[in-house]
């Protein structure tokens, strides 16, 4: 009896609702991650994981990632976890 995995999901609260950008709704919700930018000027940052550009057009500029990008997301100088 081979399994689907919707069950496994349940049981751990992982929602599969996809929104228009392609991110589980659910997953972005439940382990929100956000960086804030402490540099001078604007910048732009590509997430290691998901390869996504995030654009931080201001100093202290807040954004919401992808929580896979946390770790390189991280190393860059100028972005401090909230």
């Amino acid at each position: 009896m081979a399994c689907c995995g919707k069950t496994r999901a349940q049981l751990f609260g992982m929602g599969m609702g996809v929104t228009a950008n392609g991110s589980s709704s659910t997953a972005i919700r439940r382990y929100s991650v956000q960086f804030e930018y402490v540099g001078r000027t604007a910048m732009t940052a590509i997430g290691a994981a998901s390869g996504k550009r995030y654009r931080f057009d201001r100093p202290g500029a807040v954004i919401t990632v992808d929580p896979r990008d946390r770790p390189s997301l991280a190393q860059v100088p100028g972005l401090r976890l909230v």
